[in-house]
């Protein structure tokens, strides 16, 4: 290969390593954005903890045990995405397929469950409506529900998008950047699950 051919490569691959490292720094901003977003719902919560009009009260209907099983689902999803990035740091794509497959399923128990508990809720009369206290617990847990199915949904395109292209440095980027949102996720839900249920629980 000539000298000419290799100069062009290497620019070719600092061109590429540059633009993804702006789409990174790009989603850290958005992330910021969403950071603000759950700020002011967890301080409208915490504003109306304690408004429950004539109820139903949180302490009634709250299964700590169930609330729990759903952490470590999303706990445990955040540390197999870990291993997915591995993989992809050893541009191993069998790998990477792998544990995002099992991050998927593990994010996807969660969301199932979240469903059912909201169900439950509101056959024991918890609906939005209910008390100030309701409204803003369903404003926080469903804001985060909506965003943990939108990363099951980019996910499911990152399938599709590493079956065509494979292990890129465009698909590498789109998996830091989701690695980036979902682990967010995490740190959110720990939030949630101490200041919504922990506390409702102990109220």
């Amino acid at each position: 290969m000539s000298d000419i051919a290799i100069n062009t490569a290497h620019a070719m691959e600092e061109e590429h390593h540059d633009e993804g490292r702006v789409k990174v720094y790009g989603f850290l901003v958005y992330i910021l954005q969403d950071l603000l977003l759950f700020a002011t719902f967890f301080a409208t919560f915490l504003v109306f903890a304690g408004s429950y009009d004539a109820g139903p009260f949180p302490k009634q209907l709250i299964s700590l045990p169930f609330v729990m099983v759903e952490t470590f689902l999303l706990l445990f999803s955040s540390i197999t995405y870990g291993f997915a990035m591995v993989q992809v740091h050893r541009s191993n794509l069998a790998g990477v397929r792998l544990w995002l497959a099992i991050t998927f399923l593990l994010g996807l128990g969660f969301i199932c469950m979240e469903v059912y508990e909201f169900a439950e809720l509101i056959h024991e009369g918890a609906v939005w409506t209910a008390s100030a206290y309701w409204s803003s617990f369903f404003a926080l847990v469903s804001t985060h529900g909506i965003h943990v199915t939108f990363g099951l949904i980019w996910m499911a395109c990152m399938f599709a998008h590493l079956s065509r292209k494979g292990l890129n440095a465009h698909n590498k980027t789109r998996l830091a950047c989701l690695s980036i949102f979902w682990h967010f996720l995490d740190i959110v839900w720990v939030g949630v699950f101490t200041v919504v249920y922990l506390m409702g629980a102990m109220s």
